[in-house]
């Protein structure tokens, strides 16, 4: 039964290892317009480009509209953190892309529905593929 235990996951660790990995966690908690965060918060514009540092983050050009679905909720000192996905003609290639960016880079424009409901965030929220 052990070795049988033990084959399974090292099956599901194959698993992970070949279609993506689960990366540390920005934040335990987040902000978003309903239980599921599936509701779009706002829309923002980037002020200024930002390069993506790892498979959590999305590339983000100034002037390109970004939907926003979560708001990390900072902890230790960390930076803001928002989710989204970014939007416009110019950058068909990224669209739909949801990631993480700093909430600095970007003004929001219009706002749809109040971040009001405090989600835990889970080893999903940090998954890259």
């Amino acid at each position: 039964m052990a070795r049988l235990l033990l084959l399974s996951l090292l099956g599901l660790v194959a698993i992970c290892a070949v279609h993506g990995i689960f990366m540390d966690r920005l934040a335990s908690k987040k902000l978003c317009a309903d239980d599921e965060c599936v509701y779009t918060i706002s829309l923002a514009r980037a002020q200024e480009d930002y390069n993506a540092p790892d498979c959590r983050f999305i590339n983000v050009k100034k002037g390109q509209r970004i939907y926003i679905y979560s708001k990390l909720v900072q902890e230790n000192g960390a930076g803001e953190f928002w989710a989204g996905s970014v939007y416009g003609d110019d950058h068909e290639d990224e669209m739909g892309t949801l990631g993480y960016f700093p909430s600095r880079l970007v003004e929001e424009q219009r706002v749809y529905q109040e971040a009001t409901k405090e989600v835990p965030t889970t080893d999903i929220d940090f998954f890259c593929e």
